[in-house]
């Protein structure tokens, strides 16, 4: 079974070599989006085939593709669910051809532990919970199967999840939130090594009231000790910062994960790898650097 701990990816046993590259122990992980959706709001539609997913996919790892991050439901606001069978249909096949291709570990993205676990067991080895623990289920399959649980906070549904998002001091409230769930995961038995946090950006948040301090204060989130992951890729806070259609938002995605590196986040989540890896490559060099202080 993959092991795929914050330090230590590995592969399907006998999968081939596909995105093989040395990767160090402080490498920030890229998790390179592979949706199987007709409607995701930047890529819906343009891998629904599982002959293309796993060719992006593939594509993906030799980009420099950490982890690949399988979904197949979109839960962009405004989107509606798709029933479970609809979503075992598109994702299952996929995360099967990959894990025999490729030796990137795999994710699959998904609010139900049913999904979860199927994926586990045709070859992924992380659950990006996008809804968090709301199946709660989905802390014991992570559990069960020696899992990486990455932890998204989501408030509302996806349908209705920007209409009216309302916090106090969303930063707090959001960490005070993750670490909640984040017990509950240690208590069904996962390694507190295996739970990553992910404030959610657009879940539920106000394009700049609530996104903007979440980048901004990162930090806070970082001290928990919790290896955290952000996921701003194409957003759509970032068209309302600078006027740019979801095409024309690679720049301001850019920006955005290099200032997450920066505040000590571990991975990013990106639909433009090639260009991503780069970046975070770079901002973790000089991250690297302050941390040593003066020559």
């Amino acid at each position: 079974m993959p092991d795929p701990r914050p330090d230590t990816p590995s592969r399907a046993p006998g999968a081939p070599s596909a995105g093989a590259r040395p990767r160090s122990q402080t490498r920030v992980r890229v998790l390179g989006i592979v949706n199987v959706t007709p409607d995701s709001f930047w890529d819906g539609g343009r891998h629904a085939s599982v002959e293309d997913a796993i060719a992006h996919g593939l594509l993906l790892a030799e980009q420099g593709a950490d982890w690949l991050d399988v979904g197949g439901e979109s839960t962009r606001p405004g989107s509606a669910p798709v029933s479970e069978e609809e979503e075992r249909a598109r994702v299952l096949p996929v995360i099967e051809g990959l894990a025999k291709r490729c030796e990137v570990p795999l994710s699959i993205d998904t609010r139900r532990a049913s999904v979860a676990e199927a994926a586990l067991a045709r070859g992924a080895g992380i659950v990006n919970a996008v809804a968090g623990l709301r199946d709660p289920a989905l802390a014991s399959v992570c559990a069960a199967h020696g899992a990486t649980l990455i932890l998204n906070h989501m408030r509302g549904e996806p349908a209705t999840m920007q209409r009216a998002p309302v916090y106090g001091d969303v930063v707090r409230e959001v960490r005070d939130e993750l670490l909640a769930e984040a017990a509950c995961a240690e208590r069904a038995g996962v390694a507190r090594g295996r739970i990553w946090l992910d404030p959610g950006l657009g879940f539920g948040k106000h394009s700049l009231d609530h996104n903007l301090p979440l980048l901004a204060r990162l930090e806070e989130l970082v001290a928990t000790g919790y290896p955290v992951l952000v996921g701003a890729s194409r957003k759509s806070f970032l068209g309302r910062l600078t006027g740019a259609p979801v095409e024309a938002r690679l720049p301001g995605s850019l920006a955005a994960a290099t200032a997450a590196v920066l505040a000590g986040a571990r991975g990013v989540r990106a639909h433009d790898v090639a260009e991503t890896r780069q970046a975070v490559d770079v901002a973790a060099a000089i991250r690297a650097a302050r941390a040593v202080g003066p020559a």
